[in-house]
């Protein structure tokens, strides 16, 4: 008797465990999902210190040096003073005009919509600390696979990881 309890005490912790195990995957989903619609819907409502705040590192590290390349460029045909690295970064986090006009260029030749009502998401593979979302709007051949990093517990978009395309 003491046997079977036993048995059946280990086949409940097991049980238990997996279901717990279970939810827990099902919740980060959720949250990789929801972090991803979130940054989508900044782009549509323009919220551009909200975006910023969804990118990973890796994405807003390339976006400064990008624009920092871009306004050092204007700077020298101009004979202006430019900006530092540091002052794009701050004017990014903060929403400022050259997050602005960063975004609502990149908003021009991008619509948001196209991946929150036209498109279907699934979720592709799951890592440690890394995920794939499978983004499939209706008109196209292939899917995108929208790249997420967790960055101090924050699932986060890598824009740049996914969408970049960098020269050498």
């Amino acid at each position: 008797m003491k046997r079977i309890l036993l048995i059946l005490t280990i086949l409940i912790l097991i049980l238990s465990d997996g279901f717990f195990n279970l939810y827990a995957g099902e919740k980060e989903i959720d949250t990789i999902l929801a972090s991803a619609e979130g940054l989508f819907k900044m782009m549509k409502a323009k919220n551009y210190a909200r975006i910023w705040s969804s990118l990973t590192e890796k994405s807003k590290g390339i976006i400064v040096d990008d624009t920092y390349k871009a306004i050092m460029k204007q700077s020298s045909e101009k004979g202006t003073q430019p900006y530092t690295k540091e002052a794009i970064r701050e004017d990014f986090q903060r929403g400022g005009i050259i997050s602005k006009t960063y975004w609502d260029s990149y908003l021009e030749n991008f619509d948001p919509d196209l991946v929150l009502n036209h498109s279907s998401w699934k979720m592709g593979k799951i890592e440690e600390g890394r995920a794939e979302i499978i983004i499939q709007y209706k008109k196209s051949e292939r899917p995108a696979d929208l790249k997420m990093f967790k960055e101090g517990g924050i699932w986060k978009v890598g824009l740049e990881e996914t969408f970049g395309t960098r020269k050498k």
